[in-house]
């Protein structure tokens, strides 16, 4: 910024870029002022609630996400198909969910982890997300092949086709979060301290890779998936119907519970970003307090899901059900017995051939 910046053209500075999303009206390069949006409010707001929220989002999804991948190592193996992408899920949640306490320090503060974290955590961010979305869709991709297609996919799907799609879906995040390693890093004011935003370019470069994220994550990481989302389930749906296999709703069970939960935590966030960026496109105001607040609001709605998938794992699963017992009764014996019995209960009750239980 500009060594001769006054006070109040800082304040505004920091308000827009602790704000994240707040417009500006003309560009800055190199050197001179910009007239920058006032959003003081709206940065209270979330430096005074986002912090608390990602520290306890944090923890729950590392211990919901950890039970599932602890599950995963004692009692399954990872040479089916579908293990091998519950296990790449968990592992993007993982990523998604690790950078929440950097944010959290950020919106409290100031940024205070260096300039390659910078780079880092916020690509990491992107790759967690990215990562998510494709891999619930390749996953009800997967319920699909294996229910409409059985005899066909019976010989696809093994799992050297699990090994190459996963390394696709991350190749693809990856390659999708690189703006976000260019674009961010850090700059340092001896009194304000350290900020972690888009530095070094000049703001309608800003402005139009911002559209591009903003474009990109509605498209490409929403709209797309939940078509073929959709497509799938009305398929497996109609199959279901027809053959009147009603035990295969079993198979299909957890992994529509988790879609559906993913949506509803994501669809009210990427209507605010296809909003923010349509404003965005045809105005040069500055973008409204009331798309600010509810950008925040349906961010953290949509961050939930990191910590709601994981017991969609443990409880609606049959198998994953199975699997939780016995470890509480590894390591709580008085819970033993009552396993025990359950479990005796479940084998004299009529079982179908055509059961598929996760």
């Amino acid at each position: 910024m500009n060594d001769t910046m006054d006070d109040q053209n800082f304040e505004d500075f920091l308000a827009y870029y602790y704000g994240n999303d707040t417009e500006v009206d003309t560009t800055h390069v190199v050197s001179g002022l910009v007239r920058l949006c006032q959003k003081t409010e709206v940065v209270q707001f979330s430096g005074r609630y986002l912090p608390p929220f990602y520290y306890i989002n944090f923890i729950i999804s590392v211990l919901g996400n950890g039970l599932v991948l602890y599950i995963i190592y004692k009692y399954e193996k990872l040479t089916t198909v579908t293990n091998i992408f519950l296990l790449n899920l968990v592992i993007s949640d993982l990523l998604f969910a690790c950078s929440l306490p950097f944010e959290a320090v950020y919106h409290a503060s100031e940024w205070i982890f260096g300039r390659a974290m910078c780079k880092l955590v916020h690509s990491l961010f992107s790759v967690g997300f990215y990562s998510s979305i494709l891999f619930l869709t390749l996953m009800t991709f997967d319920r699909y092949l294996a229910v409409v297609h059985a005899v066909t996919a019976a010989k696809q799907r093994r799992k050297a086709y699990a090994i190459s799609s996963s390394v696709v879906v991350w190749v693809v995040s990856v390659a999708s979060s690189v703006k976000e390693l260019i674009l961010h890093d850090t700059s340092r004011d001896p009194k304000y301290g350290e900020l972690c935003e888009g530095f070094g370019y000049s703001q309608d470069t800003l402005t139009k890779w911002q559209l591009f994220g903003y474009y990109q994550q509605f498209f490409l990481f929403f709209l797309i998936p939940l078509v073929i989302v959709l497509y799938c389930y009305v398929r497996i749906t109609v199959r279901i119907l027809d053959t009147r296999m009603k035990e295969k709703c079993r198979a299909v069970k957890l992994i529509f519970v988790i879609v559906l939960t993913f949506f509803i935590c994501w669809t009210p966030y990427n209507i605010v970003i296809l909003l923010k960026a349509l404003e965005m496109s045809y105005s040069t105001e500055c973008s409204s307090d009331s798309l600010d607040y509810a950008h925040f609001i349906t961010r953290n709605l949509a961050f939930l899901y990191c910590c709601i998938c994981p017991i969609f794992y443990t409880f609606v699963g049959k198998k994953f059900q199975n699997h939780f017992r016995k470890m509480l009764a590894r390591h709580i014996p008085c819970l033993k017995i009552t396993i025990i019995e359950s479990q005796s209960s479940r084998t004299t009750s009529h079982r179908s051939p055509y059961t598929t239980d996760y």
